[in-house]
């Protein structure tokens, strides 16, 4: 479980027995001052150390895939800081441990009437400090889409001692030093708990399903809507092909799907101002429901069974990878064209690719190419590579960026290096070398250490 995230090729690799690059050790510290023995202990025997939340990084974050400079790597598992510290409702924010699970964390947040409101597809087996260290995105399409919009302040233990921020609700004081650790993926230090904003839990929500004769008539729909101020929680638009496999619509017609949601005051007239705009735009909206059955449900269903069919897709010898990026609005149609041609052509005459949105802004959507494609027996890794970096590549070239919300680790670190100026990778090596002076956190993963 420590060697290997949940990426296809992972998937694959499990299955087929080869645990390329398995930890030495599993450390599993209770509290802060065994962390800093964990740490100090890696310095003095030059072991990397690899921070461990729930293993579902899709980008090789957890892998060992440390080279020869090393002892021997160290999985630094984090599961047992696992609690809900404290709770301020005067201020509507908690003090929680990084090691917590999604659903642990929600059930105990529950007990106050409070919900963190953060869903990544990942949330059953993913913890707050994986959410924190790789900038997962969550829930909501618009306004609080990344777990940045959520973080108080950080509290880390790193080789060079304690790192913890002072708990505000905004700053103009310099560099953020939240910001510093939020997307450092264990390179500087090892999470141990944050201060999070909550919010009381929905009691009002609609969605609905609006049809569109094509892809490209949605996204006019759903950019006017990004910049209608409106915020709907859920403004995912599914392509033709998407909406068939889904469920939620036959193949003929690109789909959105809107949602709103309170927890103090009906959302009627939200959507109504949307559906009006969609119309606007030549969408057909289908029934508004509460309880988001309908075609709505059987995309959310299908959304949510995703993880769990990939592993049957494995076995039957279907190849699945997805690729999530952004762009602004001037760029997409052509950006569109490109990723999806290229991905195609890498996948094969056979291959299903397809495209939908995961979050969007005034500025820009975030999409989210899967591609669907016959496996070949027994060469499924190398497969895999060909077309993540035919996909990467394209990515890259176009505009976008090589992640919005899987994070870099060692997966996308050729393209990663492309896409950052020159001068933050020098700044970051810096910090890394003030923070982990051994080298010891993560190796690979963002940066390579400097000399």
């Amino acid at each position: 479980m420590h060697a290997l995230g949940k990426a296809y090729r992972d998937v694959v690799r499990g299955f087929r027995g080869r645990i390329d690059n398995p930890p030495d050790l599993v450390a599993r510290p209770r509290d802060e001052a065994e962390v800093e023995a964990v740490l100090a202990w890696c310095a003095d025997e030059g072991a990397a150390a690899i921070p461990f939340g729930g293993g579902t990084s899709v980008c090789g974050g957890i892998e060992p895939r440390i080279g020869d400079d090393y002892a021997g790597a160290v999985s630094v598992d984090l599961g047992a800081l696992d609690r809900v510290l404290e709770v301020d409702r005067v201020s509507r924010a908690a003090r929680i441990q990084a090691g917590v699970l999604g659903p642990s964390l929600n059930a105990q947040l529950a007990e106050h009437g409070l919900t963190l409101r953060h869903f990544p597809q990942s949330f059953e087996f993913s913890t707050l400090g994986g959410w924190i260290a790789t900038r997962a995105g969550g829930h909501f399409a618009t306004v609080w889409t990344h777990i940045d919009d959520l973080v108080e302040s950080v509290r880390a233990i790193t080789p060079s001692g304690l790192w913890e921020s002072r708990r505000l609700p905004g700053s103009g004081a310099g560099p953020s030093p939240d910001r510093m650790l939020i997307g450092s993926e264990g390179i500087l230090g090892v999470i141990t708990e944050a201060w999070v904003r909550v919010h009381e839990r929905p009691a009002h929500k609609l969605s609905a399903g609006i049809a569109f004769d094509s892809f490209a008539a949605g996204a006019a729909a759903v950019r006017a809507l990004s910049q209608s101020g409106l915020n709907p929680a859920n403004c995912r638009l599914l392509d033709q092909s998407e909406a068939e496999l889904t469920g939620a619509g036959d193949g003929a017609q690109a789909r959105l799907v809107l949602g709103f949601e309170s927890a103090s005051q009906p959302v009627d007239p939200l959507m109504d101002q949307a559906l009006e705009l969609v119309r606007d735009h030549g969408g057909d909206p289908g029934e508004v429901r509460g309880s988001g059955d309908g075609s709505v449900g059987a995309w959310r269903d299908a959304f949510l069974s995703a993880p769990y069919l990939r592993d049957a897709l494995v076995s039957i010898g279907i190849l699945s990878e997805t690729f999530e990026t952004a762009i602004t609005w001037d760029r997409f149609e052509e950006f569109h064209t490109t990723v999806s041609e290229t991905a195609a052509r890498a996948a094969g005459d056979e291959a299903r690719v397809m495209c939908r949105f995961t979050h969007v802004y005034p500025d820009g959507p975030a999409p989210y190419f899967t591609i669907l494609a016959p496996a070949r027996r027994g060469d499924e890794v190398a497969q895999w590579d060909e077309i993540k970096a035919a996909v990467s590549e394209a990515l890259i070239t176009a505009g976008g960026t090589i992640t919005h919300h899987h994070a870099v680790g060692r997966d996308h670190r050729p393209w990663y290096d492309r896409q950052r100026p020159e001068p933050f990778a020098e700044a970051l090596r810096s910090a890394k070398r003030a923070l982990d002076p051994a080298g010891i956190l993560n190796p690979g993963v963002l940066i390579d250490p400097a000399a």
